[in-house]
C-alpha cells in the first residue's frame, strides 16, 4: 500500500497558488483513475483507490502547509506504513517552471511543509519536486509561492499534471524511472522524424539561357552590316 500526499493550503483563497501544486497533482490522479470521493480524515481530505496492482490512499492535509506533518503522521500510523511507503508531491522553487524531479530522502531545503514532515515522520520518504521557479530573491519567496500561477503557466502546468497522472501507477509500483518517462513524454513530446523534402533543382533547360547559334558571316560582311 502507498500513501500519496499532496502539499498545499486548504480553501478557495489558496487553490490556484504555486504552493498548492501538490494538491493539484493528487486531485488529477483521483479524477483520472476513478478514486473514491474525498472525505475528511486525519486532519485532511482522503480518497482511496488503486493504481495498477497497488492500493493507494491520497491525502491532502488541511492543517495548512506549516503543520502538514501532523496529518501525514496520523495517516502513516493508522495504516501502519513506513516512511518509504509515502510519496509527497510539492512545489519546488529551485527547479524551473515545468521541470520535475524525484528524490528519496534528504533535507527539506527550507520548505515549510517538508520541514513539518521531517519532524513527524523523518526524512525517508519519496518526494516529487514540481518546479515553479524562483522569484530571484529569498525575501520574495513567501509572497511568490502564495500567488496564483500566471496564465502563461497554464500549458506546462496542465502537461505536468497529465504526465503525473499517466505515470502514477509506475510511481506506486516504485518504478520512478518509468514515472519520469511518462512525465517527460507530456512535457517534452518527441518531435516527428519526418522533415519537409528539400526543393529539387530546376532542370538546366529552365534555369540556364539557351546557347546562341554561331555567326556564319565573313569579317567583311560583319563590317558592312555594322555601318548600315
Amino acid at each position: 500500500m502507498r500513501l500519496f500526499v499532496g502539499l498545499g493550503n486548504p480553501g478557495a483563497k489558496y487553490a490556484g497558488n504555486r504552493h498548492n501544486i501538490g494538491f493539484m497533482a493528487v486531485d488529477r490522479i483521483a479524477s483520472d483513475h476513478g478514486f473514491g470521493p474525498w472525505r475528511a480524515k486525519f486532519q485532511g481530505q482522503l480518497s482511496d483507490g488503486r493504481l495498477g496492482s497497488e492500493k493507494v490512499v491520497l491525502l491532502k492535509p488541511e492543517t495548512f502547509m506549516n503543520l502538514s506533518g501532523q496529518s501525514v503522521g496520523e495517516a502513516m500510523r493508522f495504516y501502519k506504513l513506513d516512511p518509504g511507503d509515502i510519496v509527497v508531491f510539492h512545489d519546488e522553487i529551485d527547479l524551473a517552471p515545468g521541470k520535475l524531479k524525484t528524490k528519496a530522502g534528504g533535507g527539506h531545503a527550507g520548505h515549510n511543509g517538508l520541514r513539518s514532515l521531517h519532524s513527524h515522520i523523518g526524512d525517508d520518504y519519496t518526494r516529487v519536486r514540481m518546479g515553479v521557479g524562483h522569484p530571484g530573491h529569498k525575501d520574495a519567496v513567501p509572497h511568490y509561492v502564495l500567488k496564483d500561477f500566471a496564465k502563461a503557466d497554464k500549458d506546462w502546468l496542465d502537461d505536468m499534471l497529465r504526465g503525473i497522472s499517466d505515470g502514477a501507477a509506475s510511481l506506486a509500483a516504485g518504478d520512478t524511472g518509468r514515472f519520469m518517462n511518462a512525465v517527460s513524454l507530456r512535457l517534452n513530446p518527441p518531435r516527428s522524424s519526418k522533415s519537409a523534402p528539400k526543393p529539387t533543382a530546376e532542370p538546366a533547360s529552365q534555369s540556364e539561357p539557351p546557347e546562341a547559334e554561331p555567326d556564319a558571316r565573313s569579317t567583311l560582311q560583319k563590317l558592312m552590316d555594322k555601318f548600315r
